[in-house]
């Protein structure tokens, strides 16, 4: 291979290492919030009060509304960002939940989803390339 060629894909490949890199890295600052979250926030029941729906390709996607009481027992409503069909919770059932004492917006489910989803689905993506670019960029010093 001439050297201007392999000077291509080399640089075509730390580019994928280094996006792999930062993929990793932006899900281990979001497992370290959900992390802190966890340790930190306040721990509570909240009920699924009611739905919101959206349109997806096969049918309709709920994301259920969640309310609870926090430390001042003032009814704070949520929305999850998680929508699914069928329905994840009925109406009326209690899901453990953490969120934030000082912002209430900072809400998650207690759960794997819940909690890791963006961490999981980041390192699904950059561990590929991680993989492919570093075993190229490996291959290529050797």
């Amino acid at each position: 291979m001439s050297g201007k060629k392999m000077q291509i894909w080399i640089i075509f490949y730390s580019l994928l290492f280094a996006l792999g890199s930062l993929l990793a890295y932006y899900a281990w600052t979001q497992f370290q919030k959900s992390r802190d979250l966890l340790n930190k926030g306040v721990q509570t029941t909240a009920k699924v009060v009611a739905y919101k729906t959206s349109r997806g390709k096969n049918g309709t996607l709920y994301a259920p509304i969640f309310e609870f009481k926090d430390r001042s027992q003032e009814l704070v409503a949520f929305t999850s960002s998680i929508n699914s069909s069928p329905p994840t919770y009925e109406i009326g059932e209690n899901v453990k939940i953490v969120y934030n004492n000082r912002n209430t917006k900072n809400v998650k489910v207690v759960s794997f989803w819940g909690l890791y989803r963006i961490s999981v689905i980041l390192l699904m993506i950059a561990s590929p390339l991680l993989v492919i670019g570093g075993s190229y960029l490996l291959y290529s010093y050797n």
